[in-house]
């Protein structure tokens, strides 16, 4: 089928960001699924009536945004939420000897609940929207180092219960990806620090009255949609906030 070229031409330019944008629809429609390979740039390039350069121009803005996986001699795929991918790229928490390691989680609630004022601000989505609450415990080291509070649209995750979430084989975005697809591309982070609640200092084993690092995250799927909220409270004694990502070919990861 041939690319409607005139909606994509309608849009500003350059015409590489274009194609780029009419790729991305793509991807948010489904027509590629995690794991597989996209198109040739030569069929790419006639489909959408362009040259293979603007294909390859659009196609390396989507490679490093980690959206696209290039894999040296067979092809460019949609990128997995693998545990390799979510250490370098979306997990920001390292000893403060720079040392990282995959968190151990235990699931501490599993409910569901409705959304509160910054809760719904931060979703896009009306106060008091079905939601599901999830309260995780991050042990690195064999002890709880984080403690997550993520609250999720409802609607977007029909079906996902205590026991879909506990027994997931891997991360929680690899979850949302393969069973709901949900693709997160990219998050937003904003860092403070505070002391932490009663129950949260008792599951980390902080001492009272001790500051945490408060980070609270947006995840975004395609087209800046968020797809979920989270606030972690870190034990910053032996720990710390590091993002140390550079966007280049992220082969090794795939």
């Amino acid at each position: 089928m041939v690319a409607d070229t005139a909606s994509i031409a309608s849009l500003a330019n350059p015409l590489y960001r274009r194609v780029q944008i009419a790729l991305t629809r793509k991807l948010a429609a489904g027509d590629w699924k995690p794991g597989e390979a996209i198109p040739s740039e030569t069929l790419l390039a006639r489909e959408f009536g362009v040259s293979i350069g603007t294909i390859r121009k659009a196609v390396d803005e989507l490679v490093a945004g980690n959206i696209l996986v290039r894999q040296q001699g067979r092809g460019t795929f949609v990128a997995m939420h693998t545990e390799d991918r979510t250490l370098f790229y979306f997990f920001h928490i390292a000893r403060k000897d720079g040392i990282k390691e995959l968190p151990v989680h235990e699931l501490l609630l599993f409910r569901k609940d409705k959304a509160e004022a910054e809760e719904a601000q931060r979703l896009g989505v009306g106060r008091g929207t079905p939601t599901l609450r999830i309260h995780n415990a991050l042990k690195l080291g064999g002890r709880p180092v984080i403690f997550d509070d993520i609250v999720v649209p409802a609607t977007l995750f029909q079906g996902l219960d205590e026991k879909i979430y506990g027994s997931r084989e891997s991360t929680i975005y690899a979850l949302y990806q393969a069973r709901y697809r949900i693709n997160v591309i990219r998050i937003s982070e904003r860092l403070s620090a505070a002391i932490p609640p009663a129950t949260v200092g008792i599951v980390l084993g902080m001492p009272a009255k001790t500051p945490a690092l408060v980070i609270k995250r947006v995840a975004y799927t395609y087209n800046d949609t968020p797809v979920e909220y989270r606030v972690s409270w870190l034990d910053s004694r032996e720990h710390e906030y590091l993002s140390d990502v550079w966007k280049g070919d992220i082969t090794q990861l795939s």
